[in-house]
């Protein structure tokens, strides 16, 4: 069969995710592999699709490959599906997978994300490889390879593919008011937007939020902003920061959005993300790496769709913040009461700014910073900066420094397993669990 491999890396021939695809294609010499560098030229193909719909059309398979930026893939693949889908071309017959690399961090919301929009487009979609940077060095790895490709193959000659879900088309947007204008504070809350002139609904409901809030903000406009190009995943800013791109984004994210008390993103709903602009922001803040520098800040969002058949997209919102340390001051969408939803928006992060609040980590949020707490610590060599804030921030928390409690649960472990100790302890145990929280009370109650 003919492949058509649609490779989102920016990095081309470089990638790693693209060595999968090029094993794959040793070990499957009868079937054709062609390659679409789409991340790597994009540009090229902003200006002319013809040569890739010539490929698509030939195709039996359109295979995604790409590695996972930022919960979902890079910015180059965002805008290489918004202009395939204004071709409006008939892909009902053709079959869609993806393979990925990561470490894991998010690769659902990735998977996801393309499997959304194939659907969309018509394809019939399979599901997808997701693999570590470095499985396909391992003996493992590659049986697991082959494994994917030989069920892809069975997948598309018995006719199976994933279910396709049932979604309610928008049809209107709910107005939104104005509202009364409430006395401001100094204050300083960032609106970031991809606003364009003709979206009036998401501009009414960033004026609403703008008068019911009680704190002065600003609003940045992405599409005003000089951003020259999506993360290349080249690594330059590992040491200090410093972004390749010469568009000085770095010093505009540090400066103008970082240094604010308070972020809403503000946007409406586009190919089941924020759209590709704001993915290519969402990008480039990897000019921090992985560190969390906007930690206990609050965060909201004016979204303008159906939020609420948007599974993935409600994840990747309270994940990111969940993983950055950020409070959640929630949604405010249009779908039902647009006006109830901006001003209760408002409310809470008002709240959380002037009671400086902050949550706890969920799932989301420590599962996130598990997998790059091992990152950073194995690759400290090179993500120098990263390295520097996990260890001023206490974010290496690794279980085996609590030699402490290590010790202890061997006791108990030891305790547990000897019948006649474990029949003497009775309820003690569980006793022993509640003294600490004893010792609590007792001091509140002598307070």
């Amino acid at each position: 069969m003919k492949v058509v491999v649609l490779n989102g890396s920016p990095k081309g021939n470089y990638s790693i995710t693209l060595q999968t695809i090029q094993y794959l294609a040793k070990i499957y010499p009868m079937h054709e592999f062609r390659i679409l560098h789409i991340g790597q030229h994009i540009r090229m193909y902003e200006k002319d699709m013809t040569k890739a719909i010539e490929a698509i059309q030939e195709a039996d398979l359109l295979l995604f490959s790409y590695p996972v930026y930022t919960f979902i893939a890079p910015s180059q693949l965002h805008r290489f599906i918004e202009l395939l889908k204004v071709q409006n071309i008939d892909l009902s017959s053709k079959y869609a997978t993806q393979i990925t690399t990561s470490k894991h961090f998010y690769d659902v919301t990735a998977h996801r994300y393309i499997q959304d929009n194939c659907v969309d487009l018509g394809l019939k979609f399979i599901k997808g490889l997701s693999a570590d940077m470095d499985d396909l060095l391992t003996d493992k790895g590659q049986k697991e390879a082959r494994a994917f490709f030989d069920y892809i193959v069975w997948s598309m000659k018995v006719g199976h593919y994933e279910p396709v879900p049932k979604c309610t088309q928008r049809t209107s947007s709910i107005p939104v008011e104005s509202g009364e204008e409430v006395e401001k504070r100094s204050g300083n809350v960032v609106i970031v937007t991809d606003l364009c002139e003709d979206d009036l609904q998401l501009q009414s409901m960033i004026i609403r939020f703008q008068r019911r809030l009680p704190i002065q903000s600003r609003v940045i406009n992405l599409r005003n902003v000089r951003i020259d190009g999506g993360c290349l995943g080249c690594f330059n800013c590992a040491v200090d920061g410093k972004c390749i791109y010469k568009d000085k984004f770095d010093e505009f994210l540090r400066n103008d959005i970082q240094k604010a008390e308070a972020i809403v993103y503000a946007f409406t709903i586009k190919d089941h993300s924020m759209g590709a602009l704001f993915k290519k922001y969402d990008d480039r803040n990897f000019c921090n790496g992985h560190r969390t520098v906007t930690m206990g800040m609050p965060l909201g969002y004016l979204i303008s769709g159906n939020y609420s058949q948007e599974a993935n997209v409600k994840m990747i919102i309270e994940a990111r913040s969940e993983v950055g340390g950020n409070f959640f001051a929630g949604v405010a969408c249009d779908e039902v009461d647009p006006n109830t939803e901006i001003d209760r928006l408002a409310d809470t992060l008002t709240y959380a700014l002037e009671k400086k609040y902050v949550q706890p980590s969920n799932f989301y949020g420590v599962g996130g910073m598990k997998i790059f707490r091992d990152l950073i610590y194995v690759m400290q060599g090179m993500m120098k900066a990263d390295h520097k804030f996990y260890k001023q921030h206490g974010q290496y928390d690794f279980p085996q420094k609590q030699k402490g409690r290590l010790i202890l649960m061997y006791v108990v472990g030891f305790m547990l397993s000897n019948p006649s100790i474990k029949a003497k302890l009775g309820n003690k145990m569980n006793e022993g669990m509640l003294m600490p929280y004893k010792q609590l009370f007792a001091k509140l109650e002598n307070k």
